[in-house]
Parts: structure tokens; sequence; C-alpha cells
């Protein structure tokens, strides 16, 4: 099985990235299941109603989020509402939404998601080694193809969630911190990893923002309003290859495409 993870996608540049990209991704790389983080998608904080829609319309079985995906009040009935979108798992008993979800290919086929969020620099949730590991157990009683989405900042946190679910899962794919990494692997249990998959918008920015507002509170520590860049507009991901009937992941490379570089831009 192929599946594509897109990585964060960050405004309006960003669904633009995924709208003129992905039917050409799909095809070309024989893709079987779409996975995307949505949670900055709307203006680069949280996700709205208009914009699940946008998404789901292009093909999407499956939508990741994180720490944003609470920006917007509008979500809160969204989150119970909308099947195919899910929020970190391990908040606590109560919170709207779920975590985990069984997505369905074209064909049928069954694929496990899991969305967490880390905990180091981040907020105090249930701990994600934990949840993950439970979590896990219970989806390979209907599936043995299972993909995590570990939002987390610290580099330690992802790689050490990657090794206790090496053999667990099929994949575990870092977001969060919008720039993408070259680390991406097969650990020796058959599990893929990447610590993070990058960011699907503006490049010519900081992760996204545009440089001189976010140069401005970085100078004076004000509090100050973010907008979306426009310029060198990729789309980043990942793309696993998954053994049917194992889940061992088979092949892992990353997914680096310009829509419209920035003039001199170099592009991986």
């Amino acid at each position: 099985m192929n599946i594509l993870f897109v990585a964060d996608i960050f405004g309006s540049p960003g669904r633009r990235a995924v709208r003129d990209l992905l039917p050409e991704i799909v095809a070309s790389m024989g893709i079987d299941l779409v996975v995307v983080n949505v949670e900055n998608a709307a203006a680069g904080f949280g996700v709205t109603k208009e914009i699940l829609e946008e998404v789901k319309g292009l093909g999407v079985q499956c939508m990741t989020s994180g720490n944003h995906i609470w920006d917007r009040r509008e979500v809160m009935p969204l989150l119970d509402s909308e099947p195919l979108l899910l929020r970190p798992h391990n908040y606590p008993p109560g919170v709207p939404g779920r975590g985990v979800m069984i997505a369905r290919t074209a064909s049928g086929a069954k694929v496990g998601v899991i969305n967490l969020m880390g905990r180091v620099f981040m907020r105090e949730l249930l701990d994600p080694f934990r949840v993950a590991e439970e979590e896990a157990a219970k989806l390979r009683e209907e599936t043995p193809i299972i993909l995590v989405d570990f939002h987390a900042e610290a580099t330690a946190e992802k790689v050490a969630l990657g090794w206790h679910l090496d053999g667990k899962v099929s994949a575990v794919i870092g977001t969060h911190t919008h720039v993408q990494t070259a680390d991406e692997r097969i650990l020796p249990g058959g599990t893929g990893y990447i610590t993070d998959a990058g960011m699907t918008g503006p490049h010519d920015s900081v992760i996204g923002v545009r440089k001189d507002q976010a140069i401005r509170k970085f100078l004076t520590l004000l509090p100050t309003r973010f907008e979306p860049a426009t310029g060198d507009v990729r789309l980043h991901g990942v793309h696993l290859e998954v053994d049917d009937v194992t889940g061992r992941c088979r092949h892992i490379e990353r997914v680096a495409m310009a829509l419209e570089p920035a003039p001199g831009a170099v592009v991986p």
C-alpha cells in the first residue's frame, strides 16, 4: 500500500499547493491513502468547516492536527461531527473529538491513524508513549497498517516515540516544527520514521509567517499579529510504502514539491 502524508498546511498558500499538486503526486506515486495535517490551514491558525470541506473534496481520507486545532472556537462542534478530523488523542477525557480512526482506501483497505501531541515544551497532556502503545494494540485487531502523527516540539521526544513504537506501528511521522528533517529511515522492527515532515505553505517566511512580523516579535518581545507569508510555496510530506499483510514499512521518502519557487530559491 502507498500512503502519502502531507505536512502541516499553512494558510491559503498551503491550501493552494495541496489543491494544485496533490492530484499529480497521487497519480505519479500510485497513492492509495492520503493523510493531511490541517491544524494551520486557516490563515495559519486552526481550521474552519469550509476548509475541511475543501480538503475532503481533494480525496483526502484523514485529517490530523495538533495544538492549534483549538485556535478557532467554531472547531469544537466540528471535532464531534466531522469523522475524518482528528485532534491529539492524549487530551484528557471529555474533550471534544477523537484522536484515533480507521481510514479506508478506495478499495476498502483499512489503515489505523493515531494523532498524538508531545509534552516537552508543550501542554502537560496524558503520556503519549503509553497512549500510543495502548491504541496501537487495539488497532492491530483490525489492521496491521497503523500511522502515527506525533505533533511535538522536542526532537528527542519524537525519536524516543519512534523507537518505543518500532515494530508496533507502520510509521511514526513527526509534525509541528514546520522544518522538514533529513532523517527518514526504517527502524529495525519495520517502522518508518521521520522527525518532522515539514510544512506545506510559504517557505519564504519564518515557518509560514511573514518574516518582518516574526523578526519584530523577537526584537521587541511585544504581542504581534501574525499573517501567512506568500512566497516560495511548497508541498512537503512523506511517501510510505507499507506491506499490506505485515504492516511493515518497505520504503519511506520525503516529498518536497515547489508550486511557485521564489527567485533564486533552492528547492530540495
